[in-house]
């Protein structure tokens, strides 16, 4: 077995394993980096990338179907061809392991494919190497949720919906989150008869209720089967290989659903299993590590985590590349750690048609802390930006603390909210005031230029 003395050994490949790493590297630093999978992380190979490319593919399909009145000629015989489209997605994933690993290589950060898990709180083994590293990052992203009940196996995990080679008839999603209602998005514009379950009372429960309903009508509209309340307690795989799910409702009623495919959108945890923290003395408190308020582990202060593994902001990849500064500096800083991540202002958004997106408070959250706050809510689907592209569904709902004027939560559902949001997002993370904001000058017309008419 060989030993390799470290500075870092950081453990992924992702956002934040790779902004910590090049730092410490560029500062002088021997780094080593594992990963057992592709070189890249989640946003890069199996999640923001190419769902934001097969979202952009079946968006503008749908953009051109609904202003075929509008002088677009042809749209009536428009279709989406899925083996094109994950073609047109693997030019972005396919070109990032090799990348990757050449800008290692190319920064003199050693590069180890394997799995690692720590051998002591100061070293981790990987294959038959063992890396002995001053400071070790714990940056392996996340990985789907285990589920409990028999036959979980036959459920196809999210990462296999982006490597289908042929679309099946029917899908079926176990879960309604961020996955489910993107993944039903795209295939429902793909003739595919899409079905969501979902356990509990609401789907997508971190943006605000009130939209999220308009989104479930639309979603409905579309031909997307949406049940809530509805918790899967088997799964078995049919001789004709058809996959059957057997739920229950929470009156009690049970249900059978039978699909072609059926994926396992229930969520996704820290992937942490397979490093045997307990040999590194690395206490966790379930799928979350013990960090203090500088993302160091309070049990061995050798090692820091970032983005999913830290587990401390929204699970986000511009949270992995805030972690990741505040892991870096806080290593390089030789009176350190002192700095502490800042989640203020963090913008969602779930790719739907249209988007869905929040930033700072909902209204439930602002009510449990007792805030006095007005609340501008409307339906846009009247406002000329939205019937632009003949969108029959958009609403805002801003909240505004009484008083100081603060905002404090922003939610847009509608066409380019994806992209307004951000300006909400700029305003709480600076702590701007509506007053602030309506100073705001913006290209006209815009979906920007409606922000002025969320405040008044």
């Amino acid at each position: 077995m060989s030993h390799q003395p470290y500075d870092l050994v950081a453990i992924g490949t992702g956002t934040a394993a790779k902004k910590v790493a090049l730092a410490c590297r560029r500062a002088g630093w021997r780094v080593a980096i594992v990963d057992p999978l592709p070189f890249g992380g989640t946003c890069a190979l199996r999640g923001c990338d190419p769902k934001k490319a097969l979202w952009t593919v079946s968006h503008t399909y749908d953009l051109a179907r609904r202003l075929g009145h509008a002088g677009l000629h042809g749209t009536e015989g428009l279709s989406l061809a899925w083996g094109e489209m994950v073609a047109f997605k693997r030019t972005f994933t396919d070109p990032v392991p090799a990348k990757r690993e050449a800008l290692f290589r190319e920064e003199g950060v050693d590069a180890f494919h394997g799995r690692a898990r720590f051998d002591s709180p100061n070293a981790v083994l990987v294959g038959d190497q063992r890396l002995d590293a001053r400071h070790i990052l714990i940056a392996a992203g996340a990985e789907p949720m285990r589920l409990r009940f028999p036959g979980a196996e036959h459920l196809m995990s999210s990462d296999t919906f982006f490597e289908f080679n042929k679309m099946p008839d029917t899908l079926v999603l176990v879960g309604g989150g961020y996955i489910a209602f993107e993944f039903a998005h795209t295939a429902a514009r793909l003739g595919v008869k899409a079905t969501i379950l979902e356990r509990g009372d609401r789907c997508l429960a971190h943006f605000d209720r009130d939209l999220v309903q308009r989104l479930v009508d639309k979603s409905r509209r579309i031909g997307i089967d949406i049940h809530v309340n509805t918790e899967v307690t088997a799964v078995r795989r049919t001789p004709q290989g058809k996959i059957t799910l057997q739920a229950q409702t929470s009156d009690g009623a049970s249900l059978d659903f039978e699909t072609t495919v059926a994926i396992h959108a229930a969520g996704r945890v820290p992937a942490l299993d397979d490093l045997d923290l307990a040999a590194g003395h690395v206490e966790g408190d379930g799928q979350r590590l013990r960090l203090n308020p500088y993302l160091q582990s309070t049990s061995n202060p050798t090692v820091f985590a970032a983005g999913d593994a830290a587990a401390r902001g929204p699970a986000l990849t511009p949270v992995a590349s805030h972690d990741a500064e505040i892991v870096a500096a806080n290593l390089l800083d030789p009176g350190g750690p002192w700095r502490e991540p800042d989640y203020t202002g963090v913008p969602s958004v779930a790719f739907t048609i249209p988007t869905i997106t929040s930033v700072g408070l909902t209204e439930e959250e602002a009510h449990r802390q007792d805030l006095r706050f007005r609340m501008n809510h409307r339906d846009m689907t009247d406002w000329q930006a939205v019937q632009h592209v003949r969108e029959d569904t958009a609403a805002y709902k801003v909240l505004i603390e009484e008083g100081t004027d603060r905002i404090l939560g922003a939610h847009i559902l509608g066409p380019d909210a994806e992209n307004t949001i951000n300006l909400f997002a700029l305003a709480i993370r600076l702590g701007l005031c509506a007053r602030d904001m309506d100073r705001f000058m913006s290209a006209f017309p815009t979906a920007a230029s409606n922000v002025f008419h969320m405040l008044a």
